[in-house]
C-alpha cells in the first residue's frame, strides 16, 4: 500500500491577515503498486501535454488543467480519505497559537482514525519548502498511528513525485468546495466521486 498526503491551506489563525478560514488534510490511498506506478505516468504524461510547469498545484492551475487532470486521471484506481478543519470551532490555545502542533494534531488524528484504511503503508508525505518541524514527522506519526498501519514514511518534494501532485489536486479540489466566494465550488471535487472514501469534517 502507498499512501500520498497534502494540505491546502495553512495553520494560521489570521483569517483577516490572509491566513486561511478552512484547512484540509488529505491522503490518497494506492491498495496496487502497479496502479500507482500507471496513474505516475497518466500524470507524467498530462503535464507534459499540457505543458504544465513544473507541476501541477490545484491553486496554481487555470480551470481547464485542472479539468484536463481530473478527466486524465478519471480511471485510475485510489482512494481518498480527508479531514476538514473550521478554524473558528476550534477553541484550544496551543492549537490556535502554535502551527506546529495544528499540523501534527490533524495529521495524527486522520491516520489515526482511519478505519483500519491503513496496512503496512508507505507513507510519502510532501517534503518541498518543509517547515523544521516536518523533520520530526516521521517519529511522531509512528507513535500515535495503530500498529501496523504504516511501515516507512517519507519525505519527498512535490515536483519530482506525480503522485504527490495527485495529492495536491485532490485535496485543493476538497478544500475548493468549502470555499462560498467562487463559482462552482463542487466542480473538481464532484470527480472524485466514490473514490472519496471518507470526509471528516472536525468538530
Amino acid at each position: 500500500m502507498m499512501v500520498f498526503i497534502d494540505e491546502s491551506g495553512d495553520p494560521g489563525f489570521k483569517v483577516a491577515a490572509g491566513s486561511s478560514s478552512v484547512f484540509v488534510l488529505a491522503m490518497v490511498i494506492f491498495d496496487d503498486h502497479g496502479e500507482a506506478a500507471r496513474t505516475q505516468t497518466v500524470i507524467a504524461a498530462i503535464r507534459a501535454r499540457l505543458g504544465v510547469k513544473p507541476e501541477f498545484k490545484f491553486n496554481k492551475c487555470r480551470a481547464d488543467y485542472r479539468d484536463g487532470f481530473f478527466d486524465a486521471i478519471s480511471d485510475r484506481r485510489f482512494r481518498v480519505r480527508a479531514i476538514v478543519v473550521r478554524k473558528e470551532l476550534i477553541w484550544s490555545g496551543r492549537l490556535r497559537s502554535d502551527v506546529d502542533s495544528f499540523y501534527r494534531f490533524f495529521l495524527k488524528s486522520m491516520m489515526k482514525f482511519d478505519d483500519e484504511a491503513l496496512k503496512d503503508a508507505t507513507v510519502v508525505i510532501d517534503g518541498s519548502g518543509e517547515r523544521e518541524f516536518k523533520r520530526n514527522l516521521k517519529a511522531y506519526i509512528q507513535r500515535h498511528v495503530q500498529t501496523g498501519a504504516v511501515s516507512e514514511i517519507k519525505l519527498k518534494n512535490s515536483r519530482a513525485e506525480p503522485l504527490l501532485q495527485l495529492a495536491d489536486m485532490c485535496v485543493g479540489a476538497i478544500a475548493r468546495s468549502y470555499r462560498t466566494d467562487r463559482r462552482d465550488p463542487d466542480r473538481w471535487s464532484s470527480r472524485l466521486g466514490n473514490r472519496l472514501e471518507d470526509l471528516w469534517e472536525f468538530k
